[in-house]
């Protein structure tokens, strides 16, 4: 009996995304269906390249064609992406999908180093990917990336004078460390500084983005509510330690989010500096600063944990030398900011998914 697509359609109608807890079919998610006797391939379109459950997916739909077809049937399948996005207005940062911010209650938590290598982890994964570093009074995105010498260029778009990002690593960099000296402090007041940020957007030349990242401040100020009014942040990465002081801060800053005219989504907890366990006792984990502090605080706002990130040298060194540690492929810290990275994109396809629903019923 001859394969056809009506067949394959049916067979993949069975196929349910995990997540959105719809067929694939359904979602238009199955394109470019190729049929030559035996062999049988089409794509998979999914709602992000960092999908958790890629490899779950695929096997499932090859699985539904040899259960529902043919057992004898050659099935190729390639599994792409097209990053869904849920912003309406796009009068701000037009040709970005996502603007997701990263913010803790307190300093020294590492929140920028989360926000630097989370945004290299989605675009190792294949998304387009900037990184604004909205910390004006302690910028460590220049840094973090080795472009502690760098200027932003300027290029003329529709008559306007725009900065134009350092790219470093496939990711797309702005930061007012670009600006001034290393050494330099910056000695301003909130208006100064709200001007800088709203520049930051509206004058720099971002480009198409799946995601943008904002590496926020620590704590609640000035400039968190100049972003929150003048940036349509998708949803919240908050970022602590363990420890209890640390944890306190940190349910401050994610009720500032809630508090907002326009409540923004906590997509979930990252708990850096989890445990340290030694290069030479690999199996041992020691909890330095506290045990299951993020999956406490996860647990009582009623929000994912994203994920542990533990404490490694290479991790210090990455951030000091400018080659962020998620490149190192041959460390325990790259799959843990892999982890992480690929819940942050599941939670955020979902919450765009539900919002299309609603906005569609």
């Amino acid at each position: 009996m001859s394969i056809t697509e009506a067949a394959i359609l049916k067979a993949l109608s069975t196929v349910m995304e995990p997540d959105l807890h719809k067929d694939l079919v359904t979602l238009k998610m199955i394109q470019d269906i190729v049929i030559n006797e035996n062999n049988v391939s089409f794509k998979v379109v999914l709602t992000t390249p960092a999908c958790p459950l890629k490899e779950k997916i695929e096997k499932d739909c090859i699985d539904a064609i040899h259960e529902h077809v043919s057992k004898d049937a050659i099935v190729k399948v390639e599994m792409t992406a097209n990053v869904t996005t849920n912003r309406q207005d796009k009068l701000v940062l037009p040709g970005v999908k996502n603007i997701i911010a990263v913010a803790s209650g307190k300093g020294g938590v590492g929140k920028s180093t989360v926000a630097s290598n989370l945004a290299l982890a989605l675009s190792i994964k294949g998304a387009k990917v900037g990184l604004l570093d909205a910390d004006i009074y302690g910028p460590s995105v220049p840094m973090m990336y080795g472009e502690m010498n760098s200027q932003p260029q300027m290029r003329e778009v529709n008559g306007k004078e725009l900065m134009v990002p350092i790219e470093k690593f496939g990711v797309k960099l702005l930061s007012i460390g670009f600006l001034i000296k290393p050494e330099q402090a910056v000695a301003w007041r909130g208006p100064m500084v709200s001007s800088a940020l709203t520049q930051f957007i509206n004058d720099c030349d971002w480009g198409e983005l799946d995601y943008l990242i904002l590496d926020l401040p620590p704590g609640t100020g000035d400039i968190h509510l100049t972003m929150i009014q003048v940036v349509p942040v998708s949803g919240v990465v908050m970022v602590t330690t363990p420890q209890a002081v640390a944890l306190a801060d940190a349910y401050k800053a994610a009720t500032m989010f809630s508090m907002t005219p326009t409540k923004i989504p906590i997509l979930g907890i990252v708990e850096n500096m989890a445990y340290f366990t030694p290069a030479e006792l690999p199996e041992n984990k020691y909890y330095i600063f506290g045990k299951g502090g993020g999956e406490k605080m996860a647990q009582e706002l009623d929000v994912p944990f994203l994920g542990a990130i533990p404490i490694y040298q290479s991790i210090r060194e990455g951030g000091d030398s400018g080659v962020p540690a998620v490149l190192d492929e041959n460390t325990p810290v790259r799959a843990a900011f892999m982890n992480v990275v690929e819940s942050v994109a599941q939670q955020l396809a979902i919450i765009n998914s539900i919002k299309s629903q609603k906005e569609n019923n």
